[in-house]
């Protein structure tokens, strides 16, 4: 496992490409967070167009109600952004971000909340990638032999270049500039197999999303009901909807009733 994964590893992080897509999920990430962040300490309800009687609303009006722990998430939210968004301590902003988003990833996907049911995967997913992309720097948190924990400081790409001029190939570091573009250590080749995961880890995110589950609350009663599946027996989905919506009842007290008035159809 470790020869073809740190074979891979080292073509990643002597590519151009792979650069500029961990500089992407790093600013976006950040921006994510940082935004979230600053409703939290301002003091406003995040999704506060979301009704309380929704699964979802009413987890965010009872948080928005637990004084300071609200702005203390805030906070920590802004700090794993700006810490991303640095050169020198994204790995740390990383770490930091990881068990908040993945919290809000499991949140979402238990109260079926499709406003971050996308987004939350994603973004553990761009998180993952920044921290398997700091991989050598990571390694030594992991349960691995004596051996395999060697780190060698990877050097400028100036320096680099020097010894490799010399036949020496050495770990480097370099950041996204002219330089970097025209080194012809750092690799140009586009990473055409990488892009296609990605494109069909976020069709299949996307899909899976939208029909993972028979029966999802909806953002209010209107979408809730016109967004009915045909397999949805009509009155039970009617009435899953007015549970849920209208009478405000739980997420699963409603599917209870659903499953009840399906049965008896």
């Amino acid at each position: 496992m470790n020869g073809p994964f740190l074979h891979f590893y080292k073509k990643v992080r002597v590519n151009f490409w792979h650069a500029l897509f961990y500089l992407f999920c790093r600013c976006t990430l950040a921006l994510g967070f940082i935004v979230a962040g600053y409703v939290k300490i301002i003091g406003e309800r995040f999704a506060s167009g979301l009704d309380i009687r929704h699964p979802m609303g009413a987890y965010l009006e009872a948080l928005h109600h637990t004084e300071f722990y609200y702005p203390f998430i805030g906070v920590s939210q802004i700090l794993a952004g700006i810490l991303l968004v640095i050169r020198r301590t994204a790995l740390l902003g990383a770490l930091l971000y990881f068990p908040i988003i993945v919290n809000i990833w499991v949140l979402s996907w238990a109260v079926r909340f499709e406003g971050s049911l996308v987004t939350s995967t994603l973004m553990v997913l761009a998180n993952l990638y920044i921290l398997l992309y700091n991989y050598d720097r990571l390694k030594f948190m992991l349960p691995f032999s004596e051996k395999a924990l060697n780190y060698i400081p990877r050097i400028s790409l100036n320096e680099a270049e020097k010894r490799n001029a010399a036949g020496k190939q050495v770990s480097f570091r370099y950041n996204l500039n002219l330089a970097s573009l025209k080194s012809p250590l750092v690799s140009k080749k586009f990473p055409w197999g990488f892009l296609l995961v990605v494109i069909v880890t976020f069709v299949i995110t996307v899909f899976a999303s939208n029909r993972l589950f028979e029966l999802m609350p909806r953002n209010n009663y209107y979408d809730c009901v016109s967004r009915l599946e045909k397999r949805t027996p009509e009155k039970a989905g009617f009435d899953f909807c007015n549970c849920i919506h209208n009478q405000g009842k739980t997420l699963d007290t409603c599917l209870e009733e659903y499953e009840a008035v399906k049965a008896k159809n």
